[in-house]
């Protein structure tokens, strides 16, 4: 079953959910994360306090990327040093599906309360390899607005690390972008034309975040917490959550506690400064996000839109998941009170995890 097959936010079958998932960790690079996913099955039926919440769950398995909650908890037994035996099975030294299951099934029941209050939250992963679609986004603005200066906030930042955007070195195709000496490089496989090169003048202002909860990276039990949701096959993905911890830990990101419609409103409410433009960005969290929440952000930006100018320009990049083929996609908007009203413009597909990008703006 392709990723991108249509319709497959409708499997809400617990089985053909759970095999979506695995299949969607395979494709992705990550085999033994979708080992341990097929897994949960027999954890489903057993009779632990973690198996009986999956069984009864009340909200949609895939929407609420339920097996994924549960998967890092897993995995963060084996970061804490609780028990390491699923190593062997990231590592690939374990295969079979028949002893995997075991295995899981066996910590399910020695580590049922610990496993529990994994179920009760998102993943909060914010992965950093998606910054190249929201920097990308970013230089296409950037080409149209008559000042590229740009004031930032993001949705959903959980622990600020694409908060920090700015200070990430990018090569996207033939442009490159960011500190040069930064010790986070985002250089995915880009497929199509590069986007634009920063104009004379590019620069971020400022950037800031919220979250319903936010992640402190300078703790270091929830900086484990965080890297416990990012599959312990990808390598890659690894070594750029602890460049984001090493950066947070020589200056914190600006993050807040608060509602996404909350700080969306207080953040447009701010006074509008000529020469620079507000831009909101967020990835892979509106989804997670009640419709009244979406509803009341969508129609802020309508009425602060119509009062944008071309010296005082609003932006919109969006990197989320389409209901229907769960395919990856960035979407821009741009109000500034001349040629662009808020159109929504598709600019890219990519990479769940920002692996590859592919560029289709103009």
């Amino acid at each position: 079953m392709a990723v991108s097959e249509p319709g497959i936010m409708g499997l809400e079958d617990f089985a053909a959910a759970l095999e979506w998932q695995a299949r969607h960790a395979e494709e992705n690079g990550a085999p033994a994360t979708g080992r341990v996913i097929r897994a949960l099955a027999g954890v489903r039926a057993s009779d632990t306090a973690t198996g009986r919440r999956i069984a009864n769950w009340q909200g949609l398995t895939l929407k609420d990327a339920m097996p994924l909650r549960i998967a890092g908890g897993f995995h963060h037994l084996v970061l804490t040093g609780a028990d390491a035996r699923l190593a062997a099975v990231y590592s690939g030294d374990i295969t079979d599906q028949a002893e995997v299951d075991a295995l899981v099934l066996d910590l399910a029941h020695r580590f049922d309360a610990q496993l529990l209050p994994w179920l009760d939250g998102p993943p909060q992963t914010n992965e950093a390899g998606r910054a190249a679609s929201i920097m990308a986004g970013l230089l296409w603005l950037a080409q149209r607005v008559r000042s590229p200066r740009f004031d930032l906030f993001e949705l959903g930042a959980s622990a600020g690390v694409n908060t920090m955007i700015d200070r990430y070195f990018f090569r996207l195709g033939e442009t490159e972008v960011g500190p040069e000496a930064s010790p986070m490089r985002i250089v995915p496989e880009w497929r199509g034309a590069s986007p634009p090169p920063p104009p004379a003048g590019f620069a971020i202002t400022g950037v800031k975040g919220c979250d319903i909860a936010p992640i402190n990276l300078a703790d270091p039990e929830a900086a484990l917490r965080l890297k416990a949701y990012v599959w312990p096959d990808a390598g890659e993905r690894l070594a750029r959550i602890d460049a984001a911890i090493a950066l947070a830990g020589a200056e914190p990101p600006d993050l807040v506690a608060a509602d996404a419609g909350n700080f969306a409103a207080a953040m447009l409410a701010r006074p509008a400064v000529a020469g620079t433009a507000r831009v909101m960005f967020h990835s892979i969290m509106w989804q997670y996000m009640p419709a009244a929440t979406q509803a009341r952000i969508t129609a802020a930006f309508d009425a602060e839109g119509a009062a944008a100018t071309p010296e005082t320009p609003l932006g919109w990049i969006a990197l989320e998941t389409d209901p229907a083929t769960f395919r990856h996609e960035l979407r821009v908007r741009l109000w500034d009170g001349a040629g662009h009203q808020g159109e929504e413009h598709l600019l890219s597909h990519a990479h769940p995890h920002g692996a590859w990008v592919e560029w289709l703006g103009a």
